[in-house]
């Protein structure tokens, strides 16, 4: 099959996807730190940040169009780093908080600055980014490096004027919510009416206003009277894109609940609940644990909800709870490794899942560096790799096929010679345009469709 077809609108040609830019460094001793832990466009596809294990964030800025330098059109180049959070240590648990930035979301701009969310596993902070490109100078009481002047010499006065500089970014922190969870911060969402957010962990989620730190609403909590009853928790949630009063959190017993905030204070009974009866045939040892969603993304339209398990994607409609209108293999030829999987935790990753603009592709990640995609329209999918090795700048990505014993073709791979080190956890899309980023450990890859390529 060719890959063509996959993310083509109706009645436009195909996307052909290639490798647009790759950014880290080839080693093969990756630190730690280096990881990136989470990917994320803002609004308008301009800027990209990423979070790593080193609780750093980098923001990547796409280079308007220039006609002197028709070729770095369209680049993403780093355009602002800066550590978010440090190592902690809680001495009443005699526990380590690491640094680790396990989400970031963007706010909608409201004027020329940019804001953003970022959280570990317990702080959650605001940062504010402004850019510089004008300073003042002719002070009438400061010298030109600050210091105040002998009073006795001024004998005349001057305007102030401003000067052109370098542009230099910013990055301030305006709020720092603390204390708001005692499990770890899985997720969080910026509602639509653009005030609060809410922040989720294991067990509760919590509704913050944009502008109080020192208080938080909690809106779910699941948490047993006795915790040895506890038989689920929560493993992500997510705001509705238009309606202010709707989110859904997803369990690990693989449910979704989509709660409205009208109905009551706290949100514990749902509205609705969407889960999928389980197939006694496929019943093992493990369906508890594969079962568990690790994400959940409302689509575009607010009509639909894509949610990803350890084997398959589903796409639910919001008005079906009894089972998701669409399911997508993404690597079931793992189904007979389980036991080996379980052995090396892998079986426990949490891949995350994307819409593309238009909500008719959806794209996630899976083993040996690669990632699929599926197009709902014509219910092709295609495995591509993102690799050094497979990938040269601008070339067209080769579709990769996983063979499961039988025969085998040429560039086939063998499931036994997957590197289960190798994973696509974090993935975004262009809100508009098909431009993916694609987090493989310490690097991050940009693909775009070979029209726009071309066009750049």
């Amino acid at each position: 099959m060719s890959h063509k077809q996959v993310g083509a609108p109706p009645g436009e040609s195909a996307v052909d996807w290639c490798l647009y830019q790759l950014n880290g460094a080839a080693e093969f001793e990756v630190s730690e730190a280096d990881i990136i832990s989470t990917v994320e466009f803002n609004h308008t596809g301009e800027l990209l940040a990423t979070g790593d294990k080193g609780g750093r964030v980098v923001i990547f800025q796409r280079e308007p169009e220039s006609k002197n330098e028709p070729y770095n059109q369209g680049e993403y180049n780093v355009y602002s780093t800066f550590q978010s959070h440090e190592p902690e240590f809680d001495y009443l648990k005699s526990l380590e908080i690491e640094e680790k930035i396990n989400k970031i979301k963007w706010l909608p701009q409201q004027n020329a600055a940019h804001s953003l969310l970022s959280t570990n596993d317990k702080t959650i902070k605001l940062w504010k980014i402004t850019e510089r490109d004008k300073r003042p100078e002719g002070y009438n009481l400061k010298d030109e490096e600050g210091k105040l002047k002998d009073l006795s010499t001024v004998t005349s006065l001057q305007v102030p004027v401003l000067k052109p500089m370098d542009l230099m970014v910013e990055v301030t922190p305006r709020r720092i919510f603390a204390n708001g969870h005692t499990y770890h911060v899985n997720s969080i969402s910026v509602n639509s009416d653009c005030e609060t957010y809410m922040s989720a962990d294991d067990l509760r989620i919590n509704l913050w206003h944009l502008a109080i730190t020192d208080r938080s609403f909690n809106i779910v909590d699941i948490k047993p009277a006795n915790m040895e009853d506890l038989t689920e928790v929560i493993t992500a949630s997510e705001f509705h894109p238009h309606h202010c009063n709707l989110f859904v959190y997803s369990s690990s017993k693989g449910s979704l609940r989509l709660c409205d905030m009208r109905a009551s204070a706290l949100c514990d009974k749902h509205s609705k609940l969407y889960e999928e009866p389980e197939d006694p045939s496929n019943r093992s040892f493990f369906s508890e644990i594969i079962s568990s969603v690790s994400d959940v993304k409302f689509s575009h339209s607010g009509r639909y909800m894509l949610t990803r398990d350890y084997l398959t994607v589903k796409v639910w409609d919001l008005n079906m709870e009894t089972k998701p209108v669409e399911t997508y293999q993404v690597h079931d030829y793992l189904r007979s490794k389980l036991c080996s999987l379980y052995e090396n935790d892998c079986i426990f990753d949490k891949f995350e899942c994307a819409w593309n603009g238009s909500d008719s592709v959806i794209m996630t990640g899976a083993y040996n560096n690669f990632f699929r995609m599926f197009d709902r329209n014509t219910k092709r999918d295609v495995t591509l790799e993102a690799s050094r090795e497979s990938s040269k700048p601008r070339a067209i990505l080769k579709p990769r096929r996983v063979c499961v014993g039988g025969k085998r073709r040429k560039d086939d791979i063998s499931v036994d010679s997957l590197d289960f080190t190798k994973k696509i956890l974090h993935t975004a899309w262009h809100p508009t345009e098909n431009i993916i980023a694609i987090a493989a450990t310490n690097n991050l890859y940009i693909f775009q469709d070979k029209v726009n390529s071309e066009m750049h």
